[in-house]
């Protein structure tokens, strides 16, 4: 009897399980995938319902398919007053859709039981919220965006279910948010013509002996580019654009791939109205790119553009440069320059009424104020309100601009351009992304807190190795408010997590924030101590001695030694499926780092011969190993992509064997090191920035200080080391420093252009300033500091006594 009485509850409370388990909606039961009903026409909604398809091709053992007519279990796709169908099914299942109506691209996906019926609702305000929603699936049955890029293999399953009751709506924080393909000469371009798409073809009309230097991105690669990006929900792109690239609209299908996924196409700081010039010029342009000398022949050049586009979906960039990285031509000073732009804006304005909208303030337009242009906007430039005002970083992850309250107040909005990857003075940094996350999250959350939410664009150069920086930019575009309550480890944890399994990524998170750290203190593109495009010869291409001691080189080589170990050990817990996942995403960036930081420091020891030249020369030859590796993964997938030596600079090569003249620097210890966090007062830490990962934001007019005794010598000398940003308010960026009751001192830490100042402080990542006080007769003293200016951020405070 007892036996029956166990076996009947243990009955009932199974029935009552499987009864609760069936109240979830299942994507996935008994290894086949759920239907999907989508009665609209939409081209892009198709789109992404093929992907979504073809990734539960991985997942489950039956994927999903589509139906005629939904069903009890059914996904319904849908965008309101697209179908009689779905807005009759909306009616009747009353599914409240006013928190996404007359959005711009924001989505809701709800689960519903009546009755007997179950269904899950994905609804779009418009096309590409419809887009984004269906691609939501793809991440709830495990495919991550990079499944394609980075190899990342999704993992079977025999069931994938959603609570009961599911929802979730989502809204970008910006309008427009995406890549620049930029600097693909090592990469990209390469794979794509050579390895991935060699059938690429050019339009018809394009003289063919005026492109034989260049290779072909086609619509096979870009394609692979725009899913990415509806992946990550991105809808922008600028396209590559350097002279080893055959022009984006003069490869046949690459428009039409474009608006088959519904990406808007932009065009960086140098290719107005749509025009590559670094190339295009050269192909179809007649005399010289001088609008002041050869106007008509220009304003032909952008209205052919303008004819051929028509209402696709474009983001014009407005104003003139050079025909690629330079100064406009025919212009001297900037009251000169000022006063073209003011011209060439008429006229291109003018053009766009006459072939795009009568209207132009309904036509995306920005204006970037990059390099001398911000000096232009300054000097008053006439920007109509309607266009975006898009600023820049300094390429190395610094905004030089944030917008005052006047620019934060136009109609056109304000957007940010910004780099994970540069070619450029006083160094390139294009091999290995080493871009620190904290970094960037500070810098475009200060960025989005003064209104920068009309558009954003990151450079990735070739995408690859890029992956998690850019997902990283692109998700904070989608909902910086979001991540600003996750924070970036986080963010970095679950990506991880994703990406290679949960104990996995725990181990990795601590090996990928160390990773980031020391190549913030010193990125792996730096380490020869060499610059490009240098004036001073005694910098230009010639490998030197860091400024580094012997004790600071063997402590940094100890502790790429610990994380090169760390990151092999994890290696063993990767399934097989995602090791060619792990290599892109973290053994080949870990690794390469490593080496490059044993090649360059053992050739400085060996310089003043306290190693053997070998340890240099045997780094040099695993970095090729490694990249070799690179390039082979996946039966050659990759072949091309990957490229140790972007440019062939000095720093990539194995060094030559020489003595050091100069002896190499002592080491100076400090009596305190202190970092942002260990400063008493008001501080707001910023996780994972600076030297030692705990940099500290000083609000305007905010004070900290810090106390300590046993004081000995004369005289204390401070050094103050900062994150070298740019002003945020006003023109200047100053603090203010005092020892105990003495005045305090004003500091300025202000650079200007590409001075040499500015050099240092992006090479190094610090601003320093250093400041004497006396202390005779002192057993004890209190330093303070405070900000006299909004953006000061304290890296580290050391102090030496005299």
């Amino acid at each position: 009897m007892m036996m029956k009485r166990l076996i009947w509850t243990f009955f009932l409370l199974a029935t009552a399980f499987c009864s609760y388990a069936q109240k979830g909606f299942k994507l996935v039961a008994n290894g086949q995938g759920t239907s999907l009903h989508y009665s609209g026409t939409t081209p892009l909604v198709k789109t992404a319902v093929g992907l979504v398809i073809e990734d539960s091709k991985s997942v489950a053992d039956q994927p999903f398919r589509l139906t005629d007519k939904p069903k009890s279990g059914s996904v319904v796709i849908g965008i309101p007053g697209e179908s009689k169908t779905f807005d009759q099914l909306l009616s009747k299942h009353q599914i409240d859709i006013s928190d996404i109506k007359g959005q711009w691209e924001a989505f809701h996906i709800q689960a519903i039981r009546d009755g007997k019926t179950q269904l899950l609702f994905i609804i779009g305000s418009d096309p590409h919220g419809a887009a984004y929603g269906v691609l939501e699936l793809s991440r709830l049955i495990g495919v991550s965006p990079c499944v394609w890029w980075a190899d990342v293999t999704p993992e079977q399953k025999s069931e994938v279910a959603l609570p009961s009751g599911y929802e979730d709506t989502q809204r970008p924080n910006v309008q427009y948010r995406g890549i620049f393909l930029n600097d693909e000469d090592w990469g990209l371009t390469p794979w794509s013509a050579n390895t991935f798409e060699p059938e690429a073809k050019i339009v018809a009309g394009v003289n063919p002996d005026k492109t034989t230097k260049m290779q072909t991105i086609g619509p096979r690669t870009y394609s692979k580019i725009f899913e990415l990006l509806l992946r990550l929900r991105a809808n922008t792109i600028w396209p590559a654009m350097h002279e080893v690239t055959v022009p984006f609209y003069f490869v046949q299908g690459n428009r039409e791939a474009s608006e088959k996924y519904g990406i808007y196409i932009g065009s960086s700081h140098c290719e107005p109205l749509a025009r590559n010039s670094a190339t295009e010029w050269d192909i179809v342009g007649e005399g010289r790119y001088n609008y002041i000398t050869n106007k008509d022949n220009v304003l032909s050049y952008w209205t052919d553009r303008l004819k051929e586009l028509g209402n696709s979906n474009n983001i014009f960039t407005m104003g003139m440069r050079g025909k690629h990285d330079g100064a406009m031509e025919g212009v001297k000073g900037v009251a000169e320059y000022k006063e073209a732009l003011d011209k060439v804006l008429i006229d291109q304005t003018q053009l766009l009424k006459t072939y795009i909208n009568p209207d132009p303030s309904q036509i995306p337009q920005v204006v970037i104020p990059y390099k001398e242009i911000l000096d232009v906007y300054r000097a008053g430039l006439k920007v109509p309100d309607y266009v975006t005002l898009m600023w820049c970083d300094d390429n190395y992850g610094y905004i030089t601009h944030f917008p005052d309250a006047e620019e934060r107040q136009r109609p056109g909005g304000n957007g940010i351009y910004y780099h994970i990857s540069y070619w450029g003075r006083p160094h390139d940094h294009l091999w290995l992304s080493t871009m620190s996350p904290a970094l960037i999250h500070q810098q475009m959350k200060t960025a989005y807190e003064h209104d920068v939410r009309k558009i954003w664009i990151v450079n990735v150069g070739d995408i690859k190795p890029g992956e998690y920086q850019t997902e990283l930019f692109l998700d904070m575009a989608w909902d910086m408010e979001k991540f600003n309550n996750r924070h970036v480890n986080q963010h970095l944890h679950d990506w991880l997590t994703r990406e290679f399994g949960s104990e996995a990524g725990e181990k990795l998170l601590p090996i990928m924030q160390e990773h980031y750290r020391l190549a913030h203190i010193r990125k792996p593109e730096f380490m020869g101590n060499t610059r490009e495009e240098e004036a001073d010869r005694a910098y230009y291409r010639t490998v030197r001695d860091l400024p580094w001691s012997e004790e600071e080189i063997r402590d940094r080589l100890q502790a790429y030694l610990e994380l090169s170990g760390k990151a092999a050990a994890v290696a063993n817990l990767i399934p097989e499926n995602r090791r060619d996942a792990f290599f892109q995403l973290v053994e080949y960036p870990i690794q390469g780092a490593t080496e490059m930081n044993k090649k360059m420091l053992n050739a400085q020891l060996a310089r003043h011969e306290k190693v053997n030249w070998k340890e240099s020369h045997d780094a040099f030859d695993r970095i090729v190993s490694l990249t070799k590796k690179y390039n082979t993964l996946n039966n050659g997938k990759w072949n091309r992509i990957m490229d140790y030596k972007p440019r062939n600079l000095p720093v990539f090569q194995r060094v030559k064997e020489e003595r050091a003249i100069e002896p190499m620097v002592n080491y100076a210890k400090p009596r305190l090191t202190l970092n942002g966090t260990d400063l008493q007062g008001k501080t707001h830490p910023v996780e994972g920035l600076g030297y030692e990962g705990k940099a500290a934001v000083l609000g305007k007019g905010e004070e900290v200080y810090y106390e300590w005794d046993k004081m000995q010598g004369d005289s204390v000398h401070v050094e103050v080391r900062l994150l070298p940003g740019h002003p945020i308010e006003g023109g200047e960026l100053r603090f203010g420093i005092s020892l105990d009751d003495m005045p305090i001192q004003e500091i300025s830490y202000k650079t200007v252009g590409r001075s040499e100042e500015w050099k240092m402080n992006v090479l190094r990542n610090q601003a320093i300033r250093k400041i004497t006080f006396p202390i005779e007769g002192k057993d004890k003293a209190r330093i303070k500091i405070s900000a006299l200016d909004e953006g000061v951020i304290i890296d580290q405070i050391l102090v030496f006594e005299k």
